[in-house]
Formats: structure tokens, sequence, C-alpha cells
């Protein structure tokens, strides 16, 4: 199976939505503490900048937190939530513009042994890595790679050249976002049917 790191430039894209969907079927990768851990993609949220009430950014916000939002694309954004979660996305789009994909879930296929050491979990399967805190934690993603160029060897992502099928993708309302209004509808969520693809 051929596989190429995808180059950022592949994130400077403002076409957010359709770029979450396209990295359905990828990969993403860790080498923290000289562990490798990964797997695939299997669902992803995206979060549309300026005028995205889910957004962050929304409005122009500005903050010591998102202010790496605001730079070119293909960098981590890492933030800690409810005292307890750090989440792990994708900033895209050009200088200036806060889009941003939020990776909610992988499939677990590397490092695996890692992965659970680091959740104190005793299974491989799906529910090691099926919600975006689980990812996080089982990739060893914390705070401190807040900010990180995806062209590196810290965190990455790898096009496996995988064709996926249109009707294995469902695109569905975002989780967890009712404060955004009539943006918590918009159908920005995609959802993989992985078990065709899996290597």
């Amino acid at each position: 199976m051929s596989s190429q790191k995808i180059a950022v430039s592949r994130y400077q894209t403002e076409q957010v939505v359709s770029l979450a969907r396209n990295l359905t079927g990828k990969f993403l990768f860790t080498k923290i503490n000289n562990k490798l851990t990964g797997g695939m993609i299997t669902e992803t949220e995206a979060y549309a900048g300026v005028t995205d009430k889910a957004s962050h950014a929304y409005g122009g916000r500005r903050t010591n937190r998102t202010a790496i939002m605001y730079h070119k694309g293909g960098v981590s954004y890492v933030y800690f939530t409810y005292g307890m979660h750090h989440l792990f996305n994708i900033v895209t789009g050009k200088e200036e513009v806060p889009h941003a994909i939020l990776i909610r879930a992988i499939y677990p296929l590397e490092g695996t042994g890692t992965m659970l050491k680091r959740t104190g979990k005793s299974t491989v399967n799906y529910n090691l890595t099926n919600g975006p805190a689980k990812l996080t934690r089982a990739l060893g993603i914390t705070k401190e790679h807040n900010g990180i160029s995806l062209d590196g060897n810290i965190i990455w992502l790898e096009d496996r050249n995988i064709i996926i099928d249109d009707k294995d993708i469902a695109a569905t309302p975002r989780i967890g976002i009712d404060y955004a209004g009539e943006d918590a509808l918009l159908p920005y969520r995609f959802v993989l049917d992985y078990k065709n693809y899996l290597p």
C-alpha cells in the first residue's frame, strides 16, 4: 500500500467542509516520547471560522487560546475542555482565515499497545479511539502539542490512496454545539463506515 504524508499546502484551502469530508479515510499519526501511534480517521467536524456560530473564532473572536486558528493552515489547534479533555483540531485555510477541523475519531491500527497503556484499557477495538477526547489520550496529544506543524515528525497525516465510496460517508449535524443556534443544524460532521477500508 503506497503512503504519502499530506503536505501542509493541502490544508490551506478555504473549503473547510469538503476538506473535513475528504480527511475521512486518511491516517493520523503521532510520535510522542518515541512511541508511534495512529489509525484511520473515521469522523471529522468542520468549523467555518468567523461566520460559524459554533467556531471558537466566530465573529472574529481572537484570544490567547484561539490565536493559532488565524495561522495559515497546516498546524494543530489543541485545546482543553471541561477541565479534563484535550481535543485535536487541524487549522485550515489561508492566514487570518480561522477555519479548523476537529478530528473526532480514528480506528486504532498502529502502536495499539501504547494506546492501551495511555488509556488504561485492556482491549483494542474502535471504542479505544471513537471520540475526540479518547483519541487524544490514546495518541498522547496534549496542549503541549498546540501549534505544531503537521509536516513534522510529531503529528502528521498520511494519504494511503484508499478510494472511499461516497455512500460510505454520512454527513450529519455536529455534536454538543446547541449554543450555535441554527448553525448547530449544519451537516458539517462526517462519519465514515470504515469496515470495508481497514488495511
